[in-house]
């Protein structure tokens, strides 16, 4: 006996088009991130719309949509609002081709357009705003970190996260000193030790356990918050052991490509905090899930958001909306990532103010796109 259709399937707001662009906005002066060795010369952003034979469209960016070109016909016709089983279908690409993401946040957009209602509203309404942690990106010399540190207090940033990379770690304690001499406890402290992943190009070994935990002991003395990524991504029995011999909280899965994973990492007991990116793995439909589990293991869940605004918007709305996240990741380390670099693809800017990123009550996402810019860095 075949089952019938829910009745959302005859919303009356079908799908009718998706459109997919890829953009480049070059830099002079170079981006020089701490977990890249080299730099970075150009800054890539992709546009997914999504729009309905109503005449509404939503949009989102994030992840490159490679392996997604073929699959439209999966999409078109179909309910704007089923977004369960788009996030199936989503999930089934993912393995067999690349990760779409993107689509599953445009969907959200479109969602809170055709529903009237702002996407944290939509996702449980617990708040439409979360404190920001400035990120920063590059690996200054300790004095000039410290006075960066000094400028994100007088914005009203109440926590830094630092990049580890500078060849030695204890070079990176150094660098981490001078910011806690120079601030005393005015800034919480995040730690970024880069060792979960590497560029296709770096064939450096991460830390083993050994390494991993003696910096662990210069954090715990230096009152760090977090370390972040201190093995390798694949090292659960490390994690899980670094985590009972420290007392800095371990954080991890910012670059985890699936949502068993970031299931194995919290429920094996590896992490204090998990950091996946909606925008890179599981969209809002998938990261639900996880923000729930982790609630569930008393487990904090803060994303990653390094891709732009769009991508961290869609992550801040996430946050808000249904988690109870401390703060979120807000890149921001001027002037080599700046957020007129950051957000080219944005009519305006996300801001942070006082070091809160608040959001409006505009259906979906509330983000606009630069449609001249677009056309200017269109590839």
């Amino acid at each position: 006996m075949t089952p019938q259709q829910p009745e959302a399937a005859f919303s009356g707001h079908r799908i009718a088009s998706i459109r997919i662009s890829h953009h480049r906005l070059a830099l002079d002066p170079p981006f020089h991130a701490s977990w890249d060795t080299r730099p970075r010369v150009h800054f890539d952003a992709t546009i997914v719309r999504v729009a309905t034979d109503t005449g509404l469209e939503g949009c989102a960016s994030g992840d490159r949509m490679v392996g997604f070109a073929g699959h439209e016909h999966l999409f078109l016709g179909e309910d704007a609002l089923a977004l369960e089983r788009h996030y199936r279908v989503l999930s089934h690409i993912d393995f067999h081709y690349g990760r779409c993401w993107p689509l599953d946040l445009a969907l959200w957009d479109l969602a809170g357009k055709i529903t009237g209602q702002p996407c944290w509203r939509l996702l449980g309404g617990l708040s439409n705003r979360v404190r920001a942690y400035a990120s920063s990106g590059t690996l200054r010399d300790p004095g000039q970190l410290a006075e960066q540190a000094e400028r994100y207090l007088e914005e009203g940033f109440e926590a830094l996260k630092i990049r580890f990379q500078r060849g030695q770690w204890r070079e990176d304690i150094r660098a981490l000193e001078a910011v806690r001499q120079r601030v005393g406890e005015r800034l919480v402290l995040l730690v970024d030790c880069n060792q979960g992943w590497r560029m296709p190009w770096d064939t450096q070994a991460p830390w083993t356990l050994k390494d991993a935990l003696a910096v662990a002991r210069e954090l715990e003395r230096l009152g760090a918050y977090w370390m972040e990524e201190p093995l390798h991504r694949g090292d659960r029995d490390g994690m899980k052991a670094l985590r009972e011999a420290t007392d800095v909280r371990i954080a991890a899965g910012e670059m985890t490509r699936q949502i068993h994973e970031l299931r194995d990492l919290i429920v094996s007991g590896c992490i204090d905090i998990v950091q996946p990116d909606a925008a890179l793995v599981g969209g809002i439909t998938g990261l639900r899930r996880v923000l729930m589990m982790a609630q569930e293991h008393n487990i904090l869940f803060t994303p990653h958001t390094w891709t732009n605004g769009m991508g961290l918007t869609a992550n801040v709305h996430l946050a808000a909306g249904l988690g109870d996240s401390p703060f979120i990741e807000f890149p921001y380390d001027p002037p080599e990532w700046s957020l007129e670099r950051r957000d080219f693809i944005m009519a305006e800017p996300l801001r942070a103010d006082r070091g809160w990123l608040s959001l409006p009550d505009t259906p979906g996402l509330g983000y606009r796109l630069d449609e001249r810019a677009l056309e200017a860095t269109r590839l």
